[in-house]
């Protein structure tokens, strides 16, 4: 029975202490550093690695986008993963291996912020929904991971994603005024830590408004509104997702039409809203050539009209980087969604990496026109 009562006890202890024990994260298998070899240091691809937690999928992935000659990434660190629970811990393992793979291949990480955990919102809200109780735990997380990762190189965050339409807002009508005020929050807590970070507003959804603004609404309005609130003080950076939709890059930009050129007319109006200052991102764009989505282009055109995206974009000297949409998933839908990948989910290239690799080794631009 002694013997018995002795074993329990010990039993207990050791399965007790793992609880006093810290649970440190495993090591991670790093590549040596390198550089990006480039001809055009502008090109930049967005990526879907969050979340994943494969080491060796992160790895190829990043290793990829380096040898296509991108210097540049944009990635999601969802609010969320890092803060699930609740406001008083982190949990930083995910973040950590995807940035310390981008660092390994010499790539500049921007980290896109937003999606909020279920502890941080009303019930039976989406994960885009933010209320204004909680702008404040927003900015100490976004604060957290600027301190944690600045050190590492990361320099650009972007504050939330496309504000302006209904579903990124959690499905309530877009609200400049509130967008705002997460900015007046969020910028001053950032720079407190991290005072070199470049703090990015803006990621737009392009174009007019949709069901009279209350599904989208115009990005144009939407930033002449921002300035109106007094938003310009709380950011450096303006981001613009600058798709082609069924154009050549060169296309002439309008108001009403979404094409690669419209982001002259964003230049143009932060310039005569007192944004003179402020650089514009490219956070994503590019082309789908899916054989069966009106929105998509002839794969020939997509070859093209991706290279001169990135050549043009040389021509903007306020242009920090052209980060297109999108490099992988580690899975397919099967529909059109699968035809802005440069690469298939168990690493093959496809045609469009081939192209801009040849393009980044090179500088050889190919004829950007087709016929229209």
């Amino acid at each position: 029975m002694v013997r018995h009562t002795a074993l329990a006890l010990l039993l207990l202890l050791i399965m007790s202490g793992q609880f006093f024990v810290p649970r440190l994260p495993r090591p991670l298998n790093l590549p040596p550093p390198r550089s990006v070899t480039t001809t055009n240091p502008l090109i930049g691809v967005h990526t879907r690695l969050t979340g994943i937690g494969d080491e060796s999928y992160i790895h190829r992935t990043l290793a990829q986008v380096n040898e296509m000659g991108a210097s540049w990434i944009v990635e999601l660190f969802p609010w969320a993963y890092i803060q699930p629970r609740s406001r008083y811990g982190f949990d930083w393992t995910g973040a950590d291996m995807v940035i310390a793979h981008a660092r390994a291949q010499g790539l500049n990480v921007v980290a896109r912020l937003d999606i909020v955990p279920a502890w941080a919102r009303p019930p039976d809200t989406t994960d885009r929904y933010l209320d204004r109780e909680h702008f404040a735990d927003f900015a100490h997380f976004a604060a957290a991971f600027a301190e944690r990762y600045a050190p590492l190189g990361v320099r650009h965050i972007v504050i939330w994603n496309e504000p302006n339409l209904r579903f990124e807002w959690g499905e309530r009508p877009p609200d400049p005024g509130a967008y705002t005020d997460l900015l007046k929050q969020t910028y001053p807590a950032i720079k407190a830590v991290a005072p070199q970070t470049i703090v990015i507003a803006g990621a737009l959804s392009p174009g007019p408004s949709l069901d009279g603004g209350a599904l989208r609404m115009d990005d144009m309005q939407f930033l002449a509104s921002l300035a109106d609130a007094g938003a310009f003080p709380f950011f450096d950076m303006w981001a613009v997702h600058a798709y082609g939709g069924r154009e050549p890059p060169d296309a002439e930009p309008t108001h009403d039409r979404v094409n690669f050129r419209r982001i002259e007319l964003v230049r143009e109006l932060l310039d005569r809203l007192g944004g003179s200052d402020k650089r514009i991102i490219i956070t994503e764009g590019g082309y789908n050539d899916h054989p069966r989505w009106i929105g998509a282009v002839r794969p020939a055109d997509r070859l093209r009209w991706t290279i001169a995206t990135y050549e043009q974009s040389r021509h903007y000297p306020w242009l920090e980087a052209t980060v297109l949409w999108q490099f992988s998933t580690p899975f397919l839908t099967r529909s059109y969604p699968d035809a802005w990948n440069f690469v298939d989910p168990d690493g093959t290239p496809r045609a469009i990496y081939l192209a801009v690799q040849e393009y980044a080794r090179t500088g050889r631009v190919p004829d950007a026109m087709s016929d229209r």
